[in-house]
């Protein structure tokens, strides 16, 4: 009996402990999800908080006439020849109209204001003429674009609206290496889905933009992710899905999202400067592992007093890492304190500066540590808020050549500059009658064309237009006229 007593006891204790444990889950669950090691991970709560804040985006491109080259052929009015069995006698080439197919596609976005701020990809809303954005409850809004930015491939959009449901956005620089993750997004137009997966790396770069840093995934994303939500088991917005790689096009590899704290600075420099404010360290390098592993194979043995950080094959002059006594051959290891091992690393912190930040260097020379303080400029070499220009500066007024100034000129585009005012067109020369052809060896086949190139070099390095055109006699002209401010 008393032996029986002790088991008795002994299994009041087990279970006294089991219903302890259970109220303990169960106080943990009221809050916000708890991690526990070992278990599996609840996504619902992550899944709830992103699906009405993510959205499906409609692109349309209407359909236009183009030129198109085609071979010419002198018997072409006289008999049919379906199987090519003349060639091409006259062994020239035409220009002839075609119209272009209407062209529609699919993505995603992530509302980030009640007021209808949507932040995609560039390659979602590039080109488009239409954009319709449809919510999680079915709503329809017309969006407009308020900003591009190619170099790290996203966009900013807006729709009127009010209380829209939006996405908390999380720190990305404190996400881990195995963490679990959801991405949410509409792939094949299956709107509103959700796949699940970990963090597989950080700071990966594809050379696909001209600023990398992305957060590597195994949750599924394909084809009409891009644009959408990766987020973390808080619900909180850490990445914005970007692309895939894949042999097959679809998910048989990983995902890659560009890291919030990317996302936040683009969009906070398109709000209010319409362009993002981009500073330059003024240095061409990459990995010093690859660096390393090429100068192996080609038989050097390399000692940097380092085996991580950015190798630097290149220094401008007069840029900040030239005032900081940066040279060809040192190694970067650290901005402002925090450890630089790799050049995407080195994008994601420089892609958070504006031109007049100072930063703190600290690099590697001749295997010693230095840290100097410099002024980060712009791409024109100064600290000034760089706007892009509009097609204002120029001063005039264009319309697209008419069929009948093609023939005449023997040309297949152009602008015509129908009006000149007080600006750059009237300064160089430039006046009523011109035809532009070509801007910085771009044809100008449309005012947008024109826009386009205007707004581009003035922000770009070298803010100069190189204007190749003809006037109504046929003869050339050429002209560069400063676009900067």
């Amino acid at each position: 009996m008393k032996k029986y007593s002790k088991y008795l006891l002994a299994a009041l204790c087990v279970v006294s402990l089991a219903f302890s444990a259970s109220s303990l889950m169960k106080v943990n669950a009221a809050g916000s999800p708890a991690m526990v090691a070992g278990q599996p991970v609840d996504l619902t709560y992550a899944a709830d908080k992103a699906l009405p804040a993510v959205v499906h985006i409609k692109y349309v491109q209407n359909s236009k006439v183009q030129m198109v080259e085609v071979e010419s052929n002198p018997f072409g009015d006289f008999f049919y020849d379906p199987f090519g069995f003349f060639g091409n006698p006259g062994g020239s080439t035409q220009k002839v109209p075609r119209r272009t197919q209407k062209k529609t596609a699919t993505g995603s976005g992530v509302i980030i204001s009640p007021d209808g701020y949507i932040v995609t990809n560039n390659h979602v809303v590039e080109g488009a003429d239409e954009l319709t954005v449809t919510l999680n409850d079915n709503r329809e809004f017309s969006a407009r674009i308020i900003g591009t930015d190619k170099t790290t491939d996203l966009a900013l959009i807006k729709v009127d609206g009010k209380n829209l449901p939006t996405l908390p956005i999380g720190d990305s620089d404190k996400l881990k290496v195995g963490e679990w993750v959801i991405a949410v997004g509409n792939p094949f137009g299956l709107n509103n889905t959700v796949t699940a997966g970990i963090v597989s790396a950080k700071a990966r770069s594809l050379g696909a933009n001209g600023v990398e840093s992305f957060i590597q995934t195994d949750a599924a994303i394909n084809q009409g992710n891009s644009g959408g939500a990766l987020v973390n088991t808080q619900g909180q917005l850490i990445g914005i899905n970007a692309m895939l790689t894949s042999p097959t096009g679809s998910n048989i590899g990983y995902g890659f999202a560009i890291p919030t704290t990317i996302m936040n600075k683009v969009v906070a420099d398109l709000k209010e400067f319409g362009t993002v404010q981009r500073a330059f360290l003024g240095i061409r390098g990459g990995d010093v592992h690859s660096y390393i592993d090429t100068e192996k194979e080609k038989g050097n043995e390399v000692d940097l007093g380092t085996n991580e950080g950015v190798y630097v094959s290149e220094v401008e002059n007069d840029g900040a890492a030239s005032q900081a006594g940066v040279e060809k051959g040192d190694v970067i290891i650290a901005i402002d304190g925090k450890k630089v091992s790799k050049m995407a690393e080195l994008q994601e912190i420089m892609a958070n500066k504006r031109p007049g930040d100072k930063v703190t260097v600290t690099y590697m020379h001749n295997k010693k540590e230095k840290t100097e303080t410099v002024t980060l400029k712009n791409a024109q070499g100064n600290t000034k808020v760089m706007k892009q220009a509009d097609l204002d500066v120029l001063g005039g007024n264009f319309r697209e050549i008419t069929e009948q100034q093609k023939k005449q000129l023997n040309i297949s585009y152009g602008l015509e500059v129908i009006k000149v005012n007080n600006g750059a067109l009237k300064d160089k020369g430039i006046s009523k009658g011109f035809i532009i052809l070509d801007v910085n060896d771009e044809p100008m086949k449309k005012i947008d064309d024109l826009q386009a190139a205007v707004k581009s070099a003035s922000t770009s390095k070298n803010p100069v237009l190189f204007i190749k055109g003809v006037w109504p006699t046929g003869k050339p002209g050429y002209f560069a006229i400063e676009v900067s401010e």
